[in-house]
This record gives C-alpha cells, sequence and structure tokens, in this order.
C-alpha cells in the first residue's frame, strides 16, 4: 500500500495508506458521523500525485486549503527566520 495525501476534515494534510484500487475512503467523524474523501489528481504540468480529498469540496477548494495549510506551516517553522 501507498501512502497518499489526504485533504479532508480531521486528516488535513496527513498522509495514510490506501489500497492502490480504491476510489473513495471513510473515516469515523466524530461518535457518529462518517467523512468521505475521493481520489482525485493533483498534476502540474507532466508530474502528478494521487490525493484524497474531502467529497464536499471542489478541486479549487481543496487546492486553497493545501496552499493556506503549506503557509501557515512555513510561517511557523522552528528555527526560521521570520
Amino acid at each position: 500500500m501507498q501512502y497518499y495525501l489526504h485533504i479532508c476534515g480531521g486528516k488535513d494534510s496527513l498522509s495514510f495508506p490506501a489500497p492502490d484500487d480504491v476510489e473513495s475512503r471513510q473515516w469515523q467523524l466524530g461518535l457518529t458521523g462518517k467523512e468521505t474523501c475521493v481520489r482525485s489528481t493533483l498534476a502540474v504540468g507532466d508530474v502528478s500525485v494521487t490525493i484524497y480529498i474531502d467529497e464536499s469540496l471542489t478541486p479549487e477548494q481543496a487546492l486553497k486549503r493545501l496552499v493556506e495549510q503549506y503557509k501557515a506551516w512555513r510561517m511557523n517553522r522552528p528555527g526560521d527566520r521570520q
């Protein structure tokens, strides 16, 4: 199993293993709920990566969330000059 980036509720920006042929995954959400992440591909030029995004997000929303999290990580890196 390969690890895939998840942009999905409580799993945002975390990598979890998934079988290569699974199109969606369900995760427990609280005590009674579930959230579903669907397989998608993020591509730039001829390079692509498979990710799982929350089924309620559009690809644009998922990318925006990913960029925002990267910016926050970048600004809060320990030992980094501001």
